[in-house]
């Protein structure tokens, strides 16, 4: 059986379980997205239980950093950008602080401080001609992660200009996937999925002792898989542009916006990148798209335990040096 989600497959292979655990799924929205937690536990009361567990904590981490919640802390930061800065949990800072390194790691082409850009360029199909430079330029003039400040003794802040903004949508359901799976576990679920849109947590195997087995859709064609992986524990992401897009004198652009310039990715068609946290998969993903592909599987096969697949305009696939795929 094979389910596709987001930019994913997901194949189970039916078998006879060789435990007397079974494999239980909840399909819902959360986090503005489409989620699925697979579960593989005794029962369906089981079942029942845990997944109301690893609900329960993802919509407690969407307060914690929706931006469209104007009581959240992410809500507070923004409001007193450029007049105050202020004090927020230390899960908020933590991951704020996280964030700020994977921007360093990535030349900036991961930043939280995106939510400032002006959005200039629209993926709907209205837009019929390019902003002009001035545009792109001044639409991330307030864009940049070294204006947020930090202060590690208060726990406090801080975005230098005025009209600053962060957002966690680039990374926000990778975290809550981390979260959830690390409740579970807790809770003594021996193996299961968190697939949050796409943004895919693994752990354990399946009731009949198979690996879960990830196909990576082949954006040429979404009906078919271009590469199967088998994932066991540990985090799959895959952003891609064959969506959501925009073509002006023969190049498509993606909806996926390089920060620090103000404009779209170009010459990849997805990335998908294996990682031992949904979080640094998703950081990551987005910006190799920003950085392209020779520098952004040079910049993989520098991190332990983190590899790519990375599929160009003309459907060739580029993988980091200590990966191996099943093409189909």
């Amino acid at each position: 059986m094979v389910k596709q989600i987001g930019t994913l497959f997901i194949i189970l292979l039916i078998a006879v379980p060789i435990s007397a655990q079974q494999s239980f799924h909840r399909s819902l929205k959360l986090m503005g997205s489409g989620f699925q937690i697979t579960v593989v536990v005794k029962d369906s009361t089981e079942a029942n239980r845990v997944i109301d567990l690893a609900i329960n904590e993802i919509s407690r981490i969407e307060k914690l950093i929706s931006s469209w919640d104007p009581n959240s802390e992410t809500s507070l930061i923004n409001k007193n950008a450029g007049i105050k800065p202020v004090k927020v949990s230390v899960e908020l800072y933590d991951l704020i602080e996280r964030a700020i390194g994977l921007s360093g790691l990535t030349d900036g082409a991961f930043d939280i401080s995106y939510a400032s850009m002006d959005k200039i360029w629209k993926f709907d199909g209205s837009m019929k001609e390019m902003p002009s430079k001035e545009e792109i330029k001044s639409s991330v003039a307030k864009v940049g992660f070294q204006k947020i400040i930090l202060d590690s003794r208060n726990k406090s802040v801080f975005l230098k200009d005025k009209g600053m903004k962060i957002g966690f949508g680039a990374i926000g359901k990778g975290y809550a996937a981390d979260q959830a799976k690390a409740l579970l576990l807790k809770n003594n679920v021996q193996a299961g999925i968190i697939n949050a849109s796409g943004d895919m947590n693994t752990w354990g195997r399946q009731p009949n002792g198979n690996e879960w087995t990830v196909a990576i859709t082949n954006p040429l064609n979404k009906t078919k898989a271009a590469a199967v992986l088998p994932i066991s524990n540990g985090a799959v992401v895959t952003s891609g542009n064959y969506e959501k897009f925009v073509q002006f004198n023969g190049i498509r652009y993606a909806h996926i916006i390089d920060p620090r310039t103000g404009y779209p990715a170009t010459g990849i068609l997805s990335v998908t990148v294996f990682a031992p946290k949904a979080e640094l998969a998703d950081a990551l993903a987005t910006s190799v798209f920003v950085m392209g592909i020779e520098t952004g599987i040079n910049r993989i096969n520098q991190l332990p335990k983190v590899e790519c697949v990375i599929i160009d305009k003309e459907g060739k696939v580029f993988t980091s040096d200590n990966i191996e795929i099943d093409r189909i």
